[in-house]
């Protein structure tokens, strides 16, 4: 009851005193109230659990969803794919160097954390402020399917198990049955069914949103039982329907899907990581939580500002760019709980991790906001190149 009232509250609140924050900040901070450090009015059971389980899931299926396969070839591919590198290098650089110095336990979840970008965090800013569907969005949803995919590899790798080998071959057995799924929009060559499945969507019995649903929980348990983390079998699903759903029907179902996502399960997901967070902690040292936040401006965004300097020449856009780029937020939920579950790394540090993403997302789109160029500005601009 109480975290539902949040997700209806929180967008009320936003949009009527015209808040330039990202509706995800305010769900987690709600939930750090009402959590036990707090309020304590949540009590996290099960069934809760499930929820915000398929809320991470769904996050991650619907940035899958999104992707346009366009944005990773070409130049746009090329350069993503070559900034996730550099900051893959220096990300296991410092955390390794942080190791050493005895500020880091487990190196390898640092490193990855600070090698993700939260696409799926921001696909609804960017969707809502009209630059999803610009060469600017475009360019965003390159560099962020890197930040996402890359660290969900990874960490399927590298956290789901400790022999990188054995985890190697699960990967390759979850991809071989993820291909093989893929095959099955193809076998529905009966036009009855693709008749039938293309036309409930607008009907009540939505088959097509079940089968989808049927899509994600399949990938979920696999992904699971290959010993993966759920986030990508949640990943591939979204990059599945997206290749093989025809552009026509495309927008209904995947308006469904959000509704559905957005409306329930993805709040709760976010308040439930408010709530498990330890902010005693944070706020009896919030040092490591800040340099935890400038460590990803300068470990993921400055590649990305120096490497596009002649694809984005506008040192604003770029700017913007890299402030998008250097938000982080779920793949740090998923890596903390990993650690923390195997005992590799204390509440105390998983807190910190967790809030600098917050602040990621809190301050760094902020920042982007005041720096978008008016429409005055760009048809200028854009006159002037032509």
């Amino acid at each position: 009851m109480v975290m539902i009232l949040i997700a209806v509250v929180v967008p009320i609140i936003i949009s009527l005193f015209r808040l330039p924050v990202a509706e995800v900040v305010l769900l987690i901070l709600a939930g750090i109230v009402v959590g036990p450090q707090v309020l304590d009015l949540v009590t996290v059971d099960a069934a809760i659990t499930l929820i915000g389980d398929l809320g991470l899931g769904f996050l991650f299926f619907l940035a899958g969803l999104e992707l346009d396969q366009r944005v990773l070839r070409g130049r746009v591919g090329k350069l993503s794919a070559t900034a996730w590198t550099t900051t893959l290098v220096l990300a296991v650089a410092v955390a390794y160097g942080l190791m050493a110095m005895g500020a880091v336990d487990d190196a390898v979840g640092f490193a990855i954390v600070l090698t993700s970008t939260a696409l799926g965090t921001l696909l609804p800013v960017l969707r809502d402020s009209g630059d999803l569907d610009t060469p600017f969005g475009r360019m965003f949803m390159g560099a962020g399917a890197w930040g996402e995919f890359g660290p969900v590899v990874a960490l399927s790798v590298f956290l789901s198990t400790r022999n990188a080998f054995a985890a190697v071959l699960s990967l390759a057995a979850f991809g071989i049955v993820a291909l093989l799924l893929s095959r099955i929009p193809r076998l529905l060559t009966n036009k009855w069914m693709r008749e039938y499945l293309l036309g409930s969507i607008r009907t009540s019995s939505q088959t097509a949103v079940r089968v989808t649903l049927l899509l994600l929980i399949t990938l979920l348990a696999l992904a699971e039982g290959f010993g993966l983390d759920i986030v990508m079998g949640a990943f591939i699903g979204g990059v599945i329907l997206r290749r093989y759903l025809p552009q026509a029907e495309e927008g209904v179902l995947q308006g469904k899907l959000e509704g559905l996502a957005f409306g329930l399960f993805i709040p709760i997901f976010f308040i439930l990581s408010g709530v498990g967070l330890d902010i005693a902690s944070i706020l009896s040292n919030p040092f490591p939580m800040l340099i935890v936040f400038v460590l990803f401006l300068v470990v993921r965004g400055l590649p990305t500002f120096v490497l596009y300097r002649k694809d984005v020449p506008n040192v604003r856009e770029r700017t913007r760019l890299t402030l998008y780029v250097s938000t982080a937020l779920p793949i740090i939920v998923a890596v903390t709980s990993i650690q923390v579950s195997s005992g590799l790394m204390s509440s105390n540090d998983a807190a910190e991790l967790v809030a600098a993403g917050v602040l990621s997302v809190m301050v760094f789109p902020l920042i982007a906001g005041f720096l978008k160029p008016r429409d005055k500005d760009r048809q200028d601009r854009s006159s002037a190149t032509a």
